[in-house]
Order: C-alpha cells, then structure tokens, then sequence
C-alpha cells in the first residue's frame, strides 16, 4: 500500500515507523524524479535532500516549528509532505506550484526564497523576535555546503554565535553547490568528511550495544553524546566552534532514524546555537543523476531511462555564444581572465576553463567577493570578466558602485538571464537590470540584441577604459534582421532596423526582434512605424536621439525590464530635457514581481508579444492619421 497518498501534513509522518519512513522516501523519490521529468526542475539537490526532510517533520513540528531552506530548490520533498500532492504535478508551469519556498503557497513556507547564503541571518531574526515576545518554538536553517562559500553566512554565524539564541543550523553537506565546490572551505569539509570512517566504526558498534538487552541502548546513547563532545572539541568543528556554535556530526544525511533522534537532542540545547553536519549525497537515488549532478541540477523535461532531454536543441545559448567569444578573446590578449561564482557552465565559461586554467576563477558562491576581486585584478593590469546571472549580480550592487565604477576600472560584466527568465520565476527574473545600472557613473551598459550582436559587443568591450556590463537573455536569438544601413555593433551608437519618419519604437534586446514583428504588423495597417535597436542603453546615441526630438518624430518604447526607473524613464527624462516631445507610450514590466511560467507566456501577461505591442500602438495613437502606405 502506498503511504505518500495518506500523508496531508507533516503530523502524519510522525506516526510512521522506520520500514514505512523507507517507503515514504522511496515513493518521494519516484514522485520527484516523475515530476521533474515532465516539468522539468531541480533535480539533483531534490533527491538528496528526501531523508533529511523526512526527519526534519519527524522532529520538528512545522508550521509552529519554522524550518527555512537556503536558496530554495531543494524544497520539493516539503512540499509532498505538507499539503501539496495535488499541486505538485503543475510544479514550475504557468499559475501552477512555485519551484522554489513560496508565501502564498502554503503557511509552512517562510519566505521566498531563491539566492543563496541567506537562511542563517533570517532563521537568526525569527529567533531573536521569538524570544522577544516570550514565545516557545525552534527554528531551523537548512544551508548547502555550497551556501557556506558566501560570506552572508559567516556575518549570520558571527552575530549568532556571539548571542545565546536558541537556532539549529543544518549544514547539508554534499560536496556540490552547481558547480563542483572550490576553494579552503571545500577542503575543511573534505576533512570533516574523511572523519566518516571513524563514525562508521563508532556506528557499527553502536549497533553491537544496542543488541544487548535492556542496557545496550541506553549504554549506546551515552556513548554517542560523549563521542560527540570530545570530536567537536579535539577533531572536527573547530571553525563552527570557534563561531560559537555548538558542532554535531557529521551524520549519515540518508539515514532517517538516525537524524531525528540528533535532532531531537538538539532540541534540547537552549544555551547556544547548534551547528549539525550532515552528509548527502546530490541525486540520491537516481543512478543517473549520482553520477552527474551539476547535469542533474536544473533540468529541462527529459526522458527518465536515459536522462535525454524531451526537446533536443542543437542552438547555443546566449552565454555559449559569449563565452566561446571570450576564449577567442584570451587567445589574443593575455590579459583576458574569467570569474564565475560557482556556475561555469551555466554562465558559459566550461570552455574558458579548459583552455585556460590559470586564468580562470570559481570564487564559489561569493558574487561581492568576484567583483571586488575583478577589481583587483584590473588595477593589477589584467582584463576580468565576471559571467553571472542578472539576479545574482543584485547581490553586488555595492562592490559595483564603490569598488569598480567610482574606481573606474575597466572590469566587464556579462549578464545572462536578462528580462524574464521562465520557470523559475520571481526570484530569478533579471527585470531590474537596467534600473539598477543605468544611474552608475562611469558604468557602459550594452544590450544587443541577437547572437551576432553578442560576439561583437563582448569584443568591444576591450577597447574600453572603464567598467561595462553587457546584458543578454537565456536563449540564444538567431540573427534575424540587420540594420537599415549595414551598420553593426558600436558603442554609443544605435542602429535603425526599419526606417520610418512618423513614428519610431525604440527597443533593445530580446524586445528589438518583436518590435521589428511589430512594426511589420502596423505597417500592414498603414501606419508609417520604425525600429530603432538601442543596444547601447550607456551611453545613449545622442546624435540619433537629438535628431529624431528635432524630426518630432513620435516615439514609442518598449522594454523587458521595470518601467519605474527604466530605459523608457530615461528618455522621457531627456526629452524634458530637451524640451523635445515626450513618449506617446512605454510599455515594459510594471512595479511588481512576476510569478513562474514559461517565457512566451510571461511575455504575454506582461503584453510584450508582437500582436500585443502593435495593439498597444494602435490604441496609444487613438485614430491619429496614417501614412498612404
């Protein structure tokens, strides 16, 4: 008989003993790995993750007890277990279950969550307003060994440890964060790790006790506290010690039994903060997906035999195509060099990595650290890339602001994930991109917008003296059009795609390609509608701008990115300026967060689809006259 269908909350998972807690992981197992398969999803961090959620709601008791997961993704498991079964199967699609904690969804998730090395300082918050208002209940962060190369959670452990709050901290231990964990971190857990033989021993006599009758479980248990106490202090947990926390572990994470009994015990330290160490293994489970894990990390829908996506795509994406450009690049010029904050191969560097080793840097998930160490190594002379993710680099705002564009450094940023990014939803999307940069002094910001425009806007950026970013989707967009003059990518320069003298939509990006759809749409319609690709968002052509306020030509701007201090509010800001005409409309992201689906379909609630600009037009002019044409 199944058991998953017969669980509604985490009070049911109590009341099973160890043969049907097995099942139950089992069964979690093939739901997940079914699920995912179809959906697509995180995968690998899911099936390591089944025990120890499994022992969490036999130990704590959510939603009075709050356990909060770091960055998010390993989150399906809790969400089988409290009362989500019949959402799940819509996991990731449009208006369907969130991939990642999600508020709305359920009172056992505490917040939405999707970045990294944040769940110490808000489990030590929720700590600290318990104990103010007298209350009585535990609080529990689940944080990645990957997590623990950002620095946020030393400052959390710093605070934590310095206080006498009551807070569990769960270290998952399994080696991977995306990429293959790096750095002196990874090597201190690799030590605590190799203590996995002497526990083994201590296990297999714990065992041995325990047959005895009436004494040896007693006797066992005793044993175990005292082992546990003399390993923190003399072998292992010596830097979580030394944060002030109290060290446990580490304990084999995929056995269920053994992990709520530390955790009840656990409960029972009210005088400092616990640090317990598990160890799991990424893609527990799944043959496929143990052996792989960085594969089997995020995945499109595949085939569950072969691990084969469902939708083979033979084109590169946006981040492939930068990255080769940028080991053409280091082939030229010695100074090139590459950061990544423990994603290579999503952000396109696999390859740089390769060919040039010694030039390439996997900081771990320490997005700050990269950009102030970019700027160290191009005060030092070298020419950094730093390869992130939009909604990442938001986590080094300041190290922009203060340690590269006040310095004026000549680091360049490649931004992929720009505008709406798909399944993984709000936490994901890299909408705020260009309200966040375009106040920068000194900063370039660049916006091209196909593969082509890529390659050339990566090699511009070594011509520069100063800080740039350039910004690109996921998908890798074919080139489809070239400008009306032949002119090709520049700096400072935009490039008139269809030339019109009524009206003019000014685009960049992704939004450059449906303009041109639209324009072709109006046209059909008698209206005298042009495209201008504004792909270098700063600085702006002011020669075409200028010219288009003394040609009063009417101007229309459509952005993927939030309107509220946006490129659209920067022209309006400039034709005031100019005492130029202002935009008949701006069409973009309005001042709200945008929820999971796949990207057409975002586009199209946010009415940025061919179809749905060209309406907008339409609508905006109100019957103004049209050309002949």
């Amino acid at each position: 008989m199944a058991i998953l269908p017969e669980i509604h909350s985490p009070e049911d998972v109590k009341k099973l003993d160890p043969a049907q807690c097995a099942q139950l992981a089992t069964e979690l197992r093939q739901t997940i790995i079914d699920t995912v398969s179809r959906q697509g999803g995180h995968l690998a961090s899911n099936l390591g993750d089944v025990d120890l959620t499994i022992a969490l709601h036999r130990a704590f008791s959510s939603p009075r007890d709050k356990i909060i997961f770091d960055v998010g993704h390993q989150i399906y498991a809790h969400k089988l277990l409290t009362g989500r079964q019949e959402q799940f199967p819509t996991l990731r699609s449009y208006r369907g279950m969130s991939g990642f904690p999600c508020r709305e969804e359920s009172e056992h998730d505490l917040f939405d969550t999707g970045h990294s090395s944040t769940a110490i300082s808000m489990a030590l918050g929720l700590a600290r307003a318990r104990d103010l208002h007298h209350e009585d209940y535990h609080v529990v962060a689940i944080v990645g060994d990957g997590a623990l190369t950002g620095g946020m959670c030393y400052e959390a452990m710093n605070d934590a440890g310095n206080g006498h709050n009551r807070l569990i901290v769960i270290l998952n231990d399994n080696e991977m964060s995306i990429s293959k964990n790096v750095g002196a971190l990874s090597s201190y857990f690799k030590h605590l790790r190799a203590s996995a033989s002497w526990y083994g021993g201590k296990k297999r006599i714990k065992q041995r006790l325990e047959r005895i009758p009436l004494v040896g479980r007693p006797v066992a248990r005793a044993i175990e506290k005292a082992k546990n106490m003399i390993k923190s202090v003399v072998t292992e947990g010596e830097l979580f010690e030394a944060l002030g926390f109290r060290y446990l572990g580490p304990f084999d994470g995929h056995n269920i039994d053994e992990m709520t009994h530390v955790f009840e015990e656990a409960k029972q330290i009210s005088d400092t903060p616990v640090m317990i160490h598990v160890i799991t293994k990424k893609g527990y489970g799944y043959d496929l997906a143990e052996r792989q894990p960085e594969k089997f990390h995020g995945v499109a829908p595949f085939r569950v035999e072969n691990g084969l996506k469902r939708n083979q795509s033979s084109k590169e994406s946006a981040a492939q195509v930068a990255g080769k450009t940028l080991v053409a690049m280091a082939a030229e010029d010695e100074r090139v060099v590459a950061i990544t904050a423990a994603m290579a191969g999503g952000t396109g560097l696999s390859e740089f990595a390769t060919y040039y080793p010694e030039r390439f840097f996997d900081v771990g998930i320490a997005e700050q650290h990269a950009v102030s160490m970019a700027a160290g190594l191009a005060r030092g002379g070298m020419r950094p890339y730093f390869a992130v993710y939009s909604t990442f680099l938001q986590r080094a705002y300041d190290q922009i602001v203060h340690d590269v564009c006040l310095q004026n450094l000549p680091v360049c940023i490649l931004t992929d994930h720009i505008g709406l990014v798909g399944d993984d939803g709000k936490t994901h999307h890299g909408v705020l991109s260009v309200p966040m940069l375009l106040s920068i002094p000194n900063l370039t910001l660049l916006a091209p917008r196909d593969t082509q425009e890529i390659r050339l806007a990566v090699r511009a950026t070594l011509a520069l003296k100063g800080p740039c970013v350039v910004q690109y989707p996921k998908e890798g967009i074919e080139p489809y059009a070239q400008s009306a003059d032949g002119r090709t990518f520049e700096v400072g320069k935009w490039q008139t795609m269809v030339p019109a003298k009524d009206y003019v939509i000014l685009a960049y990006g992704r939004m450059t390609q449906h303009a041109v759809r639209a324009s072709a749409l109006l046209r059909e319609k008698g209206y005298d509608v042009g495209v201008i690709d504004c792909c270098s968002l700063k600085p702006m052509d002011m020669d075409c701008l200028t010219r288009l306020f003394r040609e009063k030509t009417g101007l229309f701007v459509v952005e993927e990115g939030e309107l509220v201090g946006g490129f659209g509010s920067e022209i309006a800001r400039l034709c005031a300026a100019h005492g130029a005409r202002e935009p008949i409309d701006m069409l973009g992201i309005g001042d709200r967060f945008v929820a999971h689906g796949s990207v057409a379909q975002l586009l199209e609630e946010c009415a940025l689809m061919p179809e749905q600009i060209a309406a907008r037009f339409e609508r905006a002019l109100g019957g103004q006259e049209r050309t002949d044409g």
